[in-house]
Formats: C-alpha cells, sequence, structure tokens
C-alpha cells in the first residue's frame, strides 16, 4: 500500500474526495480487472510526484456501489478528476502516463 495513495467507500467519498481543499483524482477500480491493475504502479508514482498539488483516491466499485452508480461509471478502470467537489474531467479505460499527466496538468493549470 502506498502512503500517498488513499481510500474512499461510500460512506467516505464525501469528506476524502468532494470537500478535498485541493483536486482528487479518483481512480474506480476492483480487485479483478486486469487494467486497473496494470496502471496501478503509475497511480502510485503520480501520488507521489503531484504529492501536496493533487490527492489520488481509490474506490473499489465492488465494495462501493452507490458512489460509481452515481458518478455513472460503466467501465472500469474510469480516472476522474474532482475539484471543488464537481467532476473537471474523466478517462475511461487504462492509459499511458504521458496522457494522465497532461490531463491532470491541465486541470491543475
Amino acid at each position: 500500500m502506498n502512503p500517498h495513495v488513499s481510500h474512499a467507500d461510500d460512506a467516505s467519498f464525501d469528506s476524502t474526495v468532494l470537500q478535498s481543499s485541493e483536486p482528487v483524482l479518483v481512480d474506480f477500480w476492483a480487485e479483478w480487472c486486469a487494467p486497473c491493475k496494470a496502471i496501478a504502479p503509475m497511480l502510485d508514482e503520480l501520488a507521489e510526484s503531484y504529492q501536496g498539488r493533487l490527492k489520488v483516491v481509490k474506490v473499489n466499485v465492488d465494495l462501493s456501489q452507490k458512489t460509481p452508480r452515481t458518478y455513472g461509471i460503466r467501465g472500469i478502470p474510469t480516472l476522474m478528476i474532482f475539484k471543488d467537489g464537481k467532476v473537471q474531467a474523466t478517462q475511461v479505460g487504462a492509459v499511458n502516463k504521458a496522457t494522465l499527466t497532461q490531463l491532470i496538468d491541465k486541470q491543475l493549470a
């Protein structure tokens, strides 16, 4: 477990993500999802490199089903960037680090 990556569930999503003072990259994932596992190391790296500017939070869709339903999650991994409690960007499917970094940087600008 990476100390720079938080975990949220239906009960803690509001306080962890929506009420965060900094932008949050949320990874909707599941244990059985191979692409989710493939991007996990990259998310760990990004959590460290953006520390203090962006929070990375993982939501397991099997353990928390209300939150993914609220945001219309149909496929995983789905990455969403929240800022001031609102979705600013969404990326469905596994992407490379350069694409995700570009998406993040655009939201932090």
